[in-house]
């Protein structure tokens, strides 16, 4: 019998790699909610693990085929991938298990005639030493190769950030994402049956060791948020804190505009989001203590046709998200060169669409989960420089305005001093323990 998280896995893995399905979404499936806890953890494992490691794996798996040329079929290319992850780089699960039950999917699939190929192509990985990590490299073939990540983009980290800050965000992309929770209002008593220590630098992240958080997230109690994503809401809201009115353009799935409603108690503030699905989710998850201070509107944020009369505005836009490939695996295997300007695009017309909606005085927080330049100071840049009465701020003073709040830690301002770049934040993940954001404040004057 195929052990239930490898079946899960691989119905999963073969999605992903048919259609553009997304694995956060998948990975929370009925299907997954209905395995025992050890298999869920598993099949969360195997799925995200193959993913991070995929480009690796094909270069492993290519060179002993009879015919390396040769297209595998989806099926059989999944099959091989997920198995060779657990043979590589799992060191508790027994390679016979692997083995047999790989061989078993394959044959109760469309391609039982694949079996005996996919046997003998696992036995010789099954074989091989162990990947063990390798030390410090400093070329961006290499660390590519190394890391599993496509040469183009580490060849523009390394470009922009140096070899060692780019090797560090490849090393942090292959490890499991950490689950970091926003505490709310109840105090930390009633999470006593979860193992959690102090984030980075947000005194109200916590980091999650060991325990099942569904109780407090239903509850309201908590919020799966990664603290850089806390931390650029929490800009805004020190941005605009007198803000009568505060728009979130773009604000499923929802975490930053909760943000908001909790430190902006007077204002009125109105969520945008071109997905209805998407805002009724956020509409459904959010705690009806925060939803109620919201107004939710289905609209494209690129179309909008606004009065000067909001105080806030947070842009957080659609971007590549390769500053969360983390969480995000796949993003690597499908983002091409040639989208980062697709995104820009969109990107400016976002920003152009939402600053005519700024009351004079009134501030806007422009921020992207993504490390490309295109996206952030190349967007930034575009639109200040024609759009009259627009200036930018620095951030470090809403920063040093966090840490006077109690916001921010001491040491974790201490910490962010290194994200500051000119007048915008930028986390850059392995060298802060966080997903990558930027982040720019624009006022009218």
């Amino acid at each position: 019998m195929i052990a239930p998280a490898r079946r899960t896995a691989f119905r999963i893995l073969l999605r992903i790699a048919t259609i553009d399905a997304h694995s956060d979404e998948l990975l929370r499936s009925r299907e997954v909610d209905a395995l025992s806890a050890q298999d869920r953890n598993l099949t969360t494992t195997i799925v995200l693990g193959t993913l991070r490691w995929q480009l690796s794996l094909d270069a492993q798996i290519r060179p002993l085929l009879a015919r390396p040329n040769t297209k595998l079929t989806p099926e059989t290319a999944v099959a091989l991938r997920m198995a060779a992850y657990q043979l590589q780089h799992l060191e508790r699960v027994p390679a016979h298990a692997v083995l047999n039950d790989t061989v078993e999917l394959v044959k109760q699939g469309r391609e039982r005639g694949a079996s005996g190929m996919v046997n003998a192509v696992l036995r010789k990985i099954a074989a091989r030493p162990r990947w063990r990590a390798p030390g410090s490299l400093t070329s961006p073939k290499d660390i590519a190769a190394a890391w599993s990540h496509p040469e183009w983009l580490v060849e523009r980290w390394v470009q922009r950030y140096g070899a060692e800050a780019a090797e560090s965000i490849c090393r942090w992309d292959q490890e499991p994402a950490s689950v970091t929770l926003r505490l709310g209002p109840a105090s930390e008593s009633s999470l006593s049956s979860l193992d959690l220590e102090a984030g980075a630098f947000l005194a109200r992240a916590r980091r999650l060791l060991r325990g099942d958080p569904r109780a407090g997230l239903q509850s309201g109690h908590i919020r799966i948020q990664d603290e850089a994503s806390q931390l650029v809401a929490e800009m805004a809201a020190a941005a605009g804190p007198d803000a009568e009115h505060v728009l979130d353009t773009c604000a499923a799935p929802g975490g930053k505009t909760a943000i908001l409603a909790e430190r902006l108690p007077a204002s009125e503030i109105i969520a945008v989001d071109a997905s209805l699905r998407r805002l009724e989710v956020m509409q459904r998850t959010l705690p009806p203590s925060l939803r109620q201070k919201i107004r939710f509107e289905p609209a494209d944020a690129a179309k909008l046709h606004l009065q000067p009369t909001r105080g806030l505005i947070l842009c957080d836009v659609p971007c590549s998200g390769t500053g969360t490939l983390a969480r995000n695996p796949e993003i690597r295997l499908r983002l091409e060169p040639a989208e980062l300007k697709r995104q820009q695009a969109r990107q400016i017309a976002i920003l152009r669409a939402a600053l005519p909606g700024l009351a004079p005085g009134g501030r806007l927080v422009y921020s992207t989960c993504s490390l490309e330049p295109e996206e952030n100071e190349a967007v930034v840049n575009e639109v200040v420089s024609s759009a009259a009465g627009t200036r930018l701020i620095p951030v470090a003073g809403l920063l040093d305005t966090l840490l006077a709040n109690g916001v921010l830690t001491p040491s974790g301002r201490e910490l962010l001093r290194i994200a500051t770049d000119g007048a915008c934040l930028r986390t850059i993940p392995g060298v802060l323990p966080c997903d990558g954001f930027f982040a720019a404040v624009l006022e009218r004057t």
